[in-house]
Order: structure tokens, then sequence, then C-alpha cells
């Protein structure tokens, strides 16, 4: 397989590159590990809002996957899922990809897009054997929350995914119980006053400090086994699911292996044109790191948008980038399909 541009990483900035290079006329190819397109904000948070879009006072993570989807959809571009890329090799002017599956891709340019690199959650570490409840009545992220609505839900840690599932879910009827192992909060201090507020009302129960010593069940949770931290008392609580929000383990995987010049689990790039110090290729997004560096979506559609600038003069080596503006150039609207009536 031969592509202009082999992103490494679905996500919404992996998924606008093939919007600007579709403006120049790049073809792009997108491979991720997982099994759907959108990254972590389709995998951990697609109900999650954003705010901070320019022009979109609010979306939830998924609407903003499919929004960039929708825009995309005018360029060709190449779409591999469920597969890592594990090596690459320089071969004249050109990188030879391959991934655990055996597809392999020759590219002049490579996109690392990969957010904060691949991620496992941190499961609690207990003596009983509850694999056979996950995905089923334990979970670690929330793709479908209405799953959830009119059952009791046993909540665990203190960030901001927790907190702001047990207000999310109290809204739709469940009965929450949020347990952490200390009665303090690492999440933002207006939804940590929304949830003591709503214990309060009596609308969620909260319980600190607790932490889980013990899970029975099979195929549903019989009871989930408690102890107070400082009294070291025993509490029995009852819960149809479970949701673990301790955090992730973020790993480079084998980018580690790739030689880039790293800082810490960032990979370096200038700011001219997001180049790694790997000709050809380039590192876009939260994945990367600079003086000045801000992890927001929106500073990943910058990087992207620079980087494909060089990108073009990788495939067509002396050619001047065709730039344009989309709101008058006939030739953009002419490859997004848009017609002045």
């Amino acid at each position: 397989m031969k592509t202009d541009i082999l992103v490494i990483g679905a996500g919404p900035v992996g998924l606008f590159t093939v919007f600007e290079a579709g403006i120049l006329g790049l073809k792009c190819t997108l491979i991720d590990n997982l099994d759907k397109p959108g990254g972590q904000c389709a995998e951990l948070y697609p109900d999650k809002p954003i705010f901070d879009i320019p022009g979109v006072p609010y979306q939830t993570a998924q609407e903003h996957v499919d929004a960039l989807l929708k825009q995309i959809e005018p360029f060709e571009y190449d779409l591999i899922l469920n597969e890592r890329v594990e090596s690459m090799t320089k071969k004249n002017d050109l990188w030879e990809v391959s991934t655990n599956k055996g597809t392999n891709i020759e590219t002049p340019n490579i996109f690392i897009a990969a957010g904060a690199g691949s991620f496992e959650p941190i499961k609690p570490n207990l003596e009983c054997d509850f694999s056979a409840l996950e995905g089923k009545k334990i979970f670690y992220s929330i793709k479908d929350k209405t799953i959830f609505e009119d059952q009791k839900v046993a909540i665990f840690g203190g960030g901001d995914s927790a907190l702001d599932w047990t207000i999310e879910l109290q809204k739709i009827g469940a009965n929450v119980s949020l347990i952490h192992r200390r009665d303090a909060f690492r999440g933002a201090p207006d939804t940590e006053m929304n949830v003591r507020k709503l214990t309060d009302e009596k609308k969620i129960k909260l319980l600190t400090p607790f932490i889980i010593k013990d899970i029975k069940g099979d195929e549903n949770i019989d009871s989930i086994k408690l102890l107070n931290t400082d009294s070291k008392e025993v509490i029995d609580i009852d819960a149809d699911y479970i949701l673990f929000f301790y955090g992730l383990n973020k790993k480079l995987g084998p980018i580690n292996e790739w030689n880039l010049e790293l800082s810490g689990n960032k990979i370096q790039v200038n700011t001219e044109t997001f180049e790694t110090d790997k000709e050809g290729i380039f590192a876009v997004g939260d994945i990367n790191t600079y003086p000045g560096k801000l992890n927001l979506i929106l500073s990943g559609f910058h990087e992207t948008t620079l980087a494909v600038q060089k990108a073009f003069g990788r495939v067509y080596p002396g050619e001047r980038v065709p730039f344009g503006y989309t709101t008058s150039s006939k030739k953009i609207h002419e490859k997004l399909g848009y017609s002045e009536k």
C-alpha cells in the first residue's frame, strides 16, 4: 500500500489531517489500534461536553468526532482499525511501515497523532478474580450511559471522570454511590461542590474514606465489600454496576523504539513544521512537546495544518504549496463538492 501521508492515530487531530491534506490534493491513510475512529474522545468520554472548539459553543466528544468524519467525506482516505504500527524503516526518501497484523505501507510522510500514546485502565488490586464481570457489569469507561438508567451504580475514584459521571448518571435516574479513599478530590472544585450538594440533598451517596476490598458475583454483582481506612470498619454495599475511574496507565508503546528525540513521554518537534528530528516524521497533537505547548484539540489542528504544508513538499518536491482560502477558492469548492446557488 502507498499513501502520501500515513497518520498514526485516528483521533480528532488525525481526522483533521485528512481534511488539510485533501485540500492540497494529498491522500491519507490512518491507522489506529482501537476499533473505531475518534481516539480517546470516542473511547473514553463520548458524552463529555467540549466547549472550546471555535464557532461551536457546545458539542459532546462523540458529536465532535462525527462532525470531523462528516467534514472529510469529500476526500479519499484509508482507515485501518485494530492494528498497531510496529516498525518503520527509511528507504531513500520513503518510509516503510509495518503493523502487528502484517500490513505494509510505503509513504514519504508519517504523522504521529497518537494522543497520549496507548493507554490501559488502572484496575483495583484485589485478591478476587472479577474478570468475568468486566465489560458486562464492571467498566472503566462509559460508551452508552443509557444502560445505567434507574440502576444502582458504584463509582470509584476521585478525579474529574468520577465526579463528572456521578453528576451525569444521577441526572438520568441512576442510584449512584461515589466511593473514594479520602474526603478530598482531584477534580474541578466547582464539580466537587456540585457533588457535595447532591450528597446533602440525598440524591447520591458519598462514601469516604473507603477502599474496595472484595467483589462477589459471577454473572451479576452480588455484593461489594468496602473498608473504612480510618475506623477499619468493613461494610457491604449493593450495586448493579461498578465503574472504576482510577485513571490510565499511559504508554508510548512501540514509539519508544523508533529512536525519536523524546522529552519524557512526549516527542520533541520544531514549531515551524512540527517535524521531529527524523526527516519526514511529524508529531501533532498531545503526543508532541515544544516550548509553550498546550494540550488542546485546537492546538493540534494548528500543528497538523502547518505540518501538511511541509508534507506536500516531500510528495511534490520543488512545487509551490497551492494555498487558498476555503471561503473563496473555486478549486477548493470543487474538491468539497460545493457550488454557489
